[in-house]
């Protein structure tokens, strides 16, 4: 069982700069691969980025890509994500997801999901 808890959202003008956090609980979040992922106010929830278990692979969204970088602190059993020059359209809730299959980008993949927390980026 892990227990996923997601801070560090906010308010931020377009062309700032956020990082969220993801603290987890349990003994083994060093077994698994973590995912972020936003939704929007009517629409689905959709993948961001994806960091394998030990770190040494990430993988992002066409979207994120050159803007936010996902990293983790296993000592810490913590997972970030950086992101730099957010734009309006990256509002949303983001959540913070665990895996033990690697780095997916289905929803459906994963098996422990946070509450997550509320990103608004103005123009």
């Amino acid at each position: 069982q892990v227990q996923l808890v997601e801070s560090g959202g906010g308010l931020v003008q377009a062309g700032g700069s956020l990082r969220i956090s993801c603290a987890a609980s349990g003994r083994t979040f060093s077994s698994y691969a973590m995912g972020w992922f936003r939704q929007a106010p009517g629409k689905e929830r959709e993948f961001a980025a994806a960091i394998s278990a030990g770190g040494g692979s990430v993988y992002y969204a066409n979207s994120v890509q050159g803007r936010f970088t996902i990293s983790r602190a296993n000592a810490k059993n913590t997972v970030y994500l950086q992101m730099n020059s957010l734009k309006p359209e990256d509002t949303a809730v983001y959540y913070c997801a665990a895996n033990l299959q690697g780095i997916v980008v289905s929803t459906s993949s994963y098996d422990y999901w946070g509450q997550g927390t509320q990103v608004t980026v103005s123009s």
